[in-house]
């Protein structure tokens, strides 16, 4: 006998929710870092400039991220259904937003923890996390390898 778990529309919706949201949060990724490489290709910046403005556009997106991921969060407990949080008496926006920064850091301090449907979007943000802190490295690391390889070129 194979068994197979009751789908309710809670979890249709949680399910293409996090589809979205996940989406949302790689193709904004994506943009910020083509058009960031783009401008750094271009830029007449000194050296120092070039890595601070890349750090912080990172950074910048980082946190919208986790705020995209804590908004759906905030939006999507909304309905009972979908879950709650373990250790808080209420669910506020900024409560949503720290959990979120802890799960797409793969920080989880386990203050907090999501119950039901909601887990599974908290999931896959913690796998979006790690792959986007990733790919920023990645950009990171070339930027600073065209930035050493320079140098060594025009002592």
């Amino acid at each position: 006998m194979t068994y197979l778990p009751d789908l309710d529309r809670f979890h249709v919706i949680m399910v293409a929710s996090s589809c979205v949201i996940v989406a949302l949060a790689v193709v904004l990724h994506y943009e910020v870092l083509s058009r960031l490489h783009r401008f750094l290709d271009v830029t007449k910046m000194g050296e120092r400039p070039r890595i601070l403005t890349l750090i912080f556009v990172l950074l910048f997106t980082h946190i919208a991220e986790i705020w995209l991921f804590g908004l759906s969060a905030f939006f999507l407990l909304q309905m009972p259904e979908q879950g709650g949080i373990v250790g808080l008496e209420s669910i506020t926006l900024f409560e949503t937003i720290y959990l979120s920064a802890t799960t797409y850091t793969t920080l989880g301090y386990g203050d907090l923890t999501p119950t039901g449907h909601i887990r599974f979007l908290y999931g896959t943000e913690s796998l979006t996390g790690l792959v986007l802190v990733t790919w920023s490295a990645s950009l990171t690391f070339i930027e600073l390898q065209r930035q050493w390889q320079g140098r060594r070129r025009h002592p």
